[in-house]
């Protein structure tokens, strides 16, 4: 498989939406399989809640940096299929020590999750908290390999031409994820009720059979199989493997950065109270929800950028990164709206206004801000992700880190405990944070023919 590029910006803008289109729907879909977690623990009480709300962020942040490490593998395969000459043996290189690294990276993320109970004991977490959360992480650590793995394979079927896919698993990853729960976490159908550990072995068993599932795909797929992704992935590539390494571990901190912001903030909110971390994580996940559309133009504009990076096309590049910036401003402008217009009834998916009036309360303020912080959490997404298609990752790795945690946690210790505005301050925060990330990034794009030559055609 080659790309030429589309000859107009309305062609640029089909060939995204062809390709982001799946890969939005998995995110959303992705999404819903957390919130099924988010809604089966919420009903175990305020410590249970807490307890995951934390575990879970910890499990984010160093999974997720892991993701983003083996990721680059994806514009490394889009350059490929862009610049044609030897395509299908270079795809199968990068994507074979991609493998390799997600299997040695997860070992460390597990020993991670393991020390979960002291970690956020010296970040000054409730004790009961903190125990309950290293209970539910050391369960939690064994869906690591199998979630990394998935994540490889779903980004090199998009880069491939193959993104419906995505949509298709997570489908399945969706129903196993209400089973799961439903089954462990409670106790019906003759399973034991294990609560707050059954809820992370459901996590489990969802990402078992999610990567199972792609490699099934992998397998039969006409025109993966041609790729022979999985044949001898015994063999070492080390100059492969340290390529996808330099590319992909700033990747994975500028995530990491952004994730422990994230995580930070809920941090801060347990030393704020209870109520708090409660009303963080369901303001959170619903921001969360409308993210992955602009995650997904992101994911999507980094194939189309790599194509044209690889095919050495400078027109192609500025076409294919601009139409996905502006994608992804366009679509945050509309979830902002939302949040602003209806927050009681997003709240009202989470948590009983009625019982929880505290929790809703406060979760129903948070979003207001939130509403702020989309239209540049869209912006900074969108711009990292075609910076990336241009394998352009060291800088914007330098640009995440200060802008998230010198102005963003700066900005939310200062309001929310400096000035005494709490939980609102905090929030704030991490707009100031994302707002400035965003205009960074888009500038580096702007001068990206300045800063990052364009490699001439193989």
């Amino acid at each position: 498989m080659t790309e030429a590029p589309p000859p107009t910006w309305r062609a640029e803008l089909a060939a995204l939406a062809r390709l982001a289109g799946p890969l939005i729907g998995a995110n959303l879909l992705q999404m819903a399989v957390f919130a099924v977690d988010v809604v089966f623990v919420a009903r175990l009480g305020p410590t249970e809640f807490a307890a995951a709300t934390l575990g879970v962020y910890i499990f984010h942040i160093f999974a997720f940096g892991l993701i983003g490490m083996v990721g680059a593998a994806e514009p490394l395969i889009a350059a490929s299929l862009g610049r044609k000459v030897g395509a299908v043996r270079q795809v199968r290189r990068s994507f074979r020590m991609a493998m390799w690294l997600a299997a040695i990276g997860s070992l460390a993320v597990m020993a991670v999750l393991n020390l979960a109970a002291p970690i956020l004991r010296l970040a000054g977490q409730d004790a009961a908290v903190a125990a309950r959360a290293g209970d539910f992480c050391r369960v939690l650590s064994l869906a690591v390999l199998p979630a990394v793995m998935a994540a490889l394979i779903r980004l090199t079927a998009a880069a491939l031409g193959r993104p419906g896919w995505a949509l298709v698993v997570t489908t399945l990853a969706l129903g196993v994820a209400v089973l799961g729960n439903w089954c462990l976490v409670f106790g019906n159908a003759g399973f034991p009720a294990l609560g707050l550990e059954g809820a992370a072995l459901s996590s489990v068993l969802v990402s078992c059979a999610t990567c199972a599932a792609y490699i099934v795909i992998l397998l039969t797929d006409r025109k993966l199989r041609r790729f022979r992704l999985l044949g001898k992935w015994w063999r070492a590539e080390w100059s492969r493997m340290v390529e996808i390494a330099r590319l992909g571990a700033p990747i994975a901190l500028g995530w990491m950065a952004e994730g422990g912001l994230f995580g930070g903030a809920a941090l801060l909110m347990g030393l704020i109270s209870v109520t708090a971390i409660d009303a963080h994580a369901v303001a959170l996940n619903i921001a969360a929800i409308a993210f992955q559309i602009p995650f997904g133009l992101a994911q999507a504009g980094t194939i189309r950028v790599g194509y044209a990076y690889g095919a050495g096309d400078r027109a192609w590049i500025g076409r294919a990164g601009n139409v996905a910036i502006g994608s992804g401003i366009a679509v945050m402008v509309l979830s902002a709206a939302i949040f602003w217009a209806v927050p009681h009834w997003l709240v009202r998916l989470y948590v009983d206004p009625a019982r929880e009036t505290a929790v809703a309360s406060m979760a129903i303020g948070l979003l207001g801000i939130a509403a702020i912080f989309q239209l540049v959490d869209g912006a900074q997404a969108v711009a990292a992700g075609v910076l990336r298609g241009v394998q352009d990752t060291r800088v914007p790795m330098m640009i995440q880190v200060g802008g998230y945690w010198g102005a963003g946690f700066g900005t939310a210790l200062l309001l929310g405990f400096g000035l005494g505005w709490g939980a609102r301050g905090v929030w704030w925060g991490l707009a100031a944070g994302l707002g400035v990330v965003s205009v960074l990034l888009i500038w580096r794009w702007s001068r990206r023919d300045r800063l990052r030559p364009t490699p001439r055609t193989a």
